[in-house]
């Protein structure tokens, strides 16, 4: 058997077992909700993170999986992904192709806030004016705040600058998205909830 027949074979081993823990409510509610995917198990997130630790990270796999218009292959592929093989080119083809705030979100927490350039696209996404790039945007910097990781000077009055504008965006989850990523860099330490507060009093909002 190729390796191409190696991964296809893979791939659908794991669509059957989708059917197995089918959650059909869950399915129905998220359709209700706008989540538009071809094909939707509502399958959990746990057992989704159970069923990728039986497998190893694969590259090929994770591409073959995200290839798939449905949302349990997305998040699979999300990690399955070894994320020091993911590269600018394929991030940013992968980011194209997202189209739900669910797959924006998996993304960034699941992938991309453990690779290495992510801090540098998340600025580029969260200033795109695109409703997902922005949302895994502000994922991804949330995620490392919370991690400890702070942006340089230029950075923090970059993240600042971008969210405070995204607060008057359209869209209620890059608003919800920018928020969060505000109130990660106000829980730093007290500098950084004065810089916030300072920035966002025009807003009428405190942290």
């Amino acid at each position: 058997m190729s390796s191409l027949e190696h991964i296809e074979e893979k791939v659908k081993e794991i669509k059957r077992s989708f059917r197995l823990l089918m959650n059909g409510v869950a399915s129905h509610s998220m359709r209700e909700k706008g989540l538009d995917y071809h094909l939707n198990w509502g399958v959990s997130f746990i057992d989704l993170k159970k069923m990728a630790a039986e497998y190893d990270k694969d590259l090929h796999l994770a591409i073959a999986l995200w290839k798939e218009n449905i949302r349990e292959c997305k998040i699979l592929a999300t990690l399955l992904m070894p994320p020091e093989e993911m590269t600018s080119d394929l991030a940013e083809l992968w980011m194209e192709q997202t189209d739900s705030q669910e797959i924006a979100e998996m993304l960034a927490f699941n992938l991309l806030q453990y690779v290495d350039e992510a801090p540098e696209w998340a600025f580029k996404w969260i200033a795109s004016g695109e409703t997902y790039h922005q949302i895994t945007g502000y994922a991804i910097l949330s995620r490392l705040l919370m991690s400890g990781q702070t942006p340089d000077v230029r950075g923090i009055n970059e993240l600042i600058d971008q969210a405070l504008t995204a607060l008057d965006e359209e869209a209620l989850p890059v608003r919800h998205a920018a928020y969060t990523c505000l109130q990660r860099l106000s829980q730093v330490d007290d500098t950084f909830l004065s810089i916030v507060n300072a920035a966002v009093k025009q807003k009428g909002l405190i942290f």
